[in-house]
């Protein structure tokens, strides 16, 4: 269902001649604005810092690595991104309620649709991974992370996890 959302939404702008990343620089505006809003919650701030993290990677290692890549990728992954993270945060809080165990399952379905879905194969595992070591952290993925694969993945298995 997001997903058709999603492609509406794009084809939307597509045709009222938006600018190209429009989502993308829409999700990363509105994370930037928590980082740097004096209101924002410790948990918020640590999520929207995550969050624009991962944009500012996505985009470095776009120019890094000469890829050309349209509007539509950047958006992709930036919706899903958020899609992720919001869902995330949901059913962790769902599951906290039923056990701790049920907790720590839906963790492990959202980190390893992260790990295991890359986008770039980034070798330099130190800083792709820096919010997966961090062990006090409320978003333990991989930065370099194909989200709309891994948004998939998770959302595939949730539901044998949090009926």
């Amino acid at each position: 269902m997001k997903k058709l959302i999603l492609s509406a939404f794009v084809a939307l702008v597509g045709l009222a001649q938006a600018d190209a990343q429009s989502l993308y620089k829409t999700v990363y505006e509105k994370a930037n604005a928590q980082v740097n809003s004096a209101q924002t919650s410790a948990e918020q701030l640590e999520i929207s810092r995550f969050e624009v993290t991962v944009l500012n990677y996505i985009q470095a290692q776009v120019t890094k690595r000469g890829l050309k890549k349209d509007g539509y990728f950047y958006d992709s992954q930036a919706v899903n991104l958020k899609s992720f993270v919001d869902d995330f945060l949901y059913y962790v809080s769902k599951a906290r309620k039923i056990s701790d165990a049920k907790r720590k399952e839906v963790i492990a379905c959202y980190r390893e649709a992260s790990l295991k879905n890359p986008l770039f194969n980034d070798l330099d595992k130190e800083r792709t991974y820096c919010f997966v070591n961090d062990t006090r952290t409320f978003t333990p993925f991989s930065l370099d992370t194909d989200w709309e694969k891994a948004y998939e993945q998770a959302t595939a298995k949730i539901g044998t996890i949090i009926k």
